[in-house]
């Protein structure tokens, strides 16, 4: 990374930490050649928010994807920690969390919350409660774990929703590592994989677990599918026009049914391959592409994002990807990066933290600086099994070490990929109705020291560390 990266991640980072709620984030660095007096040129603060225009704005609104239960059984709890991080709120100093039935029921300072009569009292100590973590590019919900079926090159009628299964070593594990929401996708083993599903990692059953199906379409842009024998294409031409030719005529099959349901037309006979494509059109979920180095992140951005106009979320992030932050950030569409976290630039034989990178922008070899995707269009994934799911904050943490501001860090885990997947209304952050999903820390999630001492997933402790475990 750039001095001058480094140096505005350490600024930007001291900044963060004097307040965690959710005003405007730090500015982009100016160009590193910039004379003092271009200072007051310098871009304002960046704003990011995920293009999703036409979203439903209830659940009961969606026409195609199925949420979730909610409001399942639990105790009724007062969890009491040194210290409670909301995400979007300031941390609270000796608070409290009260959770009853899958949902938080009050939070604040332990001297101004109200316990209700009957209501088990949970004193953590020294701890911190943050939010459950939300993974965004998961493979290990199932014991079969990653899916890399290749039938066609665009698979569109396959999905991950039935394989689900709540009990196996490394979703166990993922609990422990403070992971309460995943994104549980095909692997890239052809352009389009299919479609994911958005679920707990604990749960009584599969259909308790489910937060909303389909979670996204995964799709490959290039790289993993490329096969020799020309049976998927060898170059990005011919994978990327295989993509379009799929979703032209998910777009198609899409507008028959709009024209049906707007008394303008015939009822187009179902078809079971088409027909989850109809909720990528109505943004009802993203498109989470596994993308990576320049020419690939451009066409992602260029044919799924501003050609066919799909809400697009980056998962993998990356190699010199980071290149396009300022051409992402405008067109509204985040990225969650890893599993590597670390560039080696031979143009300039220097290393290069990525999510540093994507948040603060720089000169990344161009002529003139870039913006970033600032505070709010950065997360961090695993592609577990790729790196064990319960290594997702230790990812974070690398971030930190080569450049992330460690505000930011901890969004990038938790508020961030929610609103990323358009979930956030339920997960995310601690808030009065949100899903009571918390990790109660020995210390700073994003020190590698620390661990998870109970794991909370909709109001019920489904993890509790064993104390006969070495500490690290």
């Amino acid at each position: 990374m750039s001095k001058q990266l480094l140096l505005v991640a350490a600024a930007a980072g001291l900044a963060a930490a004097a307040s965690a709620q959710d005003p405007a984030p730090a500015p982009t660095p100016a160009p590193a050649t910039a004379a003092p007096a271009a200072a007051a040129t310098t871009p304002p603060p960046i704003q990011f928010e995920t293009w999703h225009p036409n979203r439903p704005a209830k659940e009961a609104d969606y026409q195609v994807a199925k949420w979730g239960p909610r409001d399942l059984p639990s105790p009724g709890y007062a969890f009491r920690a040194a210290k409670v991080l909301p995400i979007t709120a300031p941390p609270i100093i000796d608070g409290v969390v009260v959770t009853k039935n899958g949902r938080i029921e009050a939070i604040g300072p332990a001297k101004d919350v109200v316990v209700p009569a009957g209501y088990e009292r949970v004193d953590c100590g020294d701890a911190v409660i943050v939010p459950g973590f939300v993974e965004a590019h998961c493979h290990i919900a199932s014991e079969t774990f990653d899916l890399n079926d290749t039938v066609h090159p665009t698979n569109p009628e396959f999905r991950t929703l039935d394989l689900i299964s709540m009990e196996h070593d490394q979703i166990r594990m993922a609990r422990a590592g403070g992971i309460s929401t995943t994104l549980y996708i095909p692997g890239s083993g052809s352009n389009m994989g299919g479609f994911g599903t958005l679920t707990k990692t604990w749960a009584k059953s599969p259909d308790e677990a489910l937060v909303r199906f389909p979670g996204s379409l995964k799709i490959a842009q290039a790289g993993n599918p490329e096969r020799g024998s020309g049976d998927l294409g060898t170059d990005m031409m011919g994978m990327s026009e295989g993509l379009r030719m799929t979703l032209l005529d998910g777009k198609r099959y899409h507008e028959r049914v709009a024209a049906w349901q707007a008394g303008k037309g015939e009822k187009p006979a179902f078809d079971a391959t088409l027909d989850l494509l109809r909720g990528l059109f109505l943004h009802e979920y993203p498109v989470s592409v596994h993308t990576q180095i320049y020419q690939v992140v451009l066409q992602t951005l260029q044919e799924l994002r501003l050609e066919l106009g799909l809400w697009t979320v980056v998962v993998h992030g990356t190699f010199d990807g980071y290149r396009l932050s300022g051409d992402l950030g405008p067109a509204g569409v985040p990225v969650a990066g890893g599993p590597r976290q670390y560039y080696h630039d031979r143009a300039t034989n220097r290393m290069h933290g990525l999510l540093g990178n994507w948040s603060l922008g720089g000169q990344h070899g161009w002529r003139d600086a870039v913006p970033g995707l600032g505070r709010d269009g950065v997360g961090v994934n695993t592609d577990s099994p790729v790196i064990a799911q319960e290594q997702l904050p230790l990812q974070a943490a690398m971030g930190v070490r080569m450049g992330w501001p460690h505000e930011w860090a901890l969004r990038g885990l938790t508020i961030n990929p929610a609103r990323f997947l358009g979930i956030d209304h339920r997960v995310g952050s601690l808030e009065v109705g949100k899903d009571a999903d918390l990790g109660i820390w020995s210390g700073d999630p994003i020190d590698p020291r620390s661990y998870v001492e109970q794991m909370v997933i909709n109001g019920t402790i489904c993890y509790r560390r064993d104390a006969k475990r070495p500490r690290w």
